[in-house]
């Protein structure tokens, strides 16, 4: 085991701290944290990049060899004491266990025959964006594409994925014109969920060939100038005096149906 480190002037601890607080200083280093267990080994068992590896003195003693049997060769392992890592933890009840990881977006695009894909359109809530991110993998949606969302490297995201991040595919592209442009030259049909009488049911869609369906903001949805460009509109019925349901709720039932 390497020294204990008690400093949270440790210059990984400081980086650590700016990488937890800070999208800016995320996007200048190409890094992002991750806290506890489980996520911590989806990362490893993915070989997701991790750089560092931070343990309490307890975890490591708890969780060090099961950790340890993967290939770590390029990350580096140290030890915290177990008061620093309640001064560095993002959770109450921490497990002691950390990591800074490279972040995995940049990569093109794939698209497959058939695919089936999601566009969420500026999505603010980090807790519904980790949501859609862990049904997607849950129920085998081939593309995330994420336009002008909340930061996908957030702690609270990545910490609401469960891991899921390390296997959905997710893209971003901010420009409108672009993933318009994108989707048309691959030959993506486009479908816009919206709250609207006059939109086709649902549960009447077929999705035929590949196709994305657009999800919008959690409070006013999709601009009117995105959902004309999509191919047509598709809406969820409900019964009652309900109109609107949780984008998370929302696009779990829009993937189920995509995927049928």
């Amino acid at each position: 085991m390497e020294n204990i480190i008690t400093s949270k002037d440790n210059p990984v601890i400081k980086l650590y701290q700016k990488l937890s607080s800070s999208k800016k200083e995320r996007l200048q280093y190409g890094l992002f944290v991750l806290e506890g267990l489980r996520i911590v080994q989806d990362a490893v068992s993915e070989d997701s990049g991790l750089s560092h590896l931070i343990f309490t003195k307890q975890a490591y003693d708890k969780y060090a060899d099961t950790l340890f049997q993967a290939d770590l060769r390029n990350t580096r392992v140290i030890v915290i004491s177990n008061e620093l890592g309640k001064k560095i933890a993002s959770t109450d009840s921490t497990q002691g266990i950390f990591a800074i990881c490279r972040m995995m977006t940049g990569k093109a695009p794939v698209f497959s025959e058939n695919g089936r894909y999601i566009v969420l359109h500026c999505l603010q809530d980090p807790g519904n964006l980790g949501m859609i991110i862990r049904t997607a993998d849950a129920l085998g949606v081939d593309g995330i594409f994420l336009c002008g969302c909340c930061d996908l490297y957030s702690p609270k995201v990545i910490r609401s994925t469960m891991g899921s991040v390390f296997r959905a595919e997710i893209y971003i592209e901010n420009d409108e014109e672009k993933l318009f442009a994108l989707l048309e030259e691959n030959g993506i049909s486009t479908s816009a969920a919206v709250i609207d009488t006059d939109a086709l049911p649902l549960t009447e869609c077929s999705f035929e060939g590949s196709h994305a369906v657009f999800i919008g903001n959690e409070g006013n949805g999709l601009p009117a100038e995105v959902s004309h460009r999509c191919g047509r509109r598709v809406t969820i019925p409900m019964n009652g005096n309900i109109n609107s349901l949780n984008a998370a709720m929302a696009a779990g039932i829009i993937m189920w149906e995509l995927k049928k």
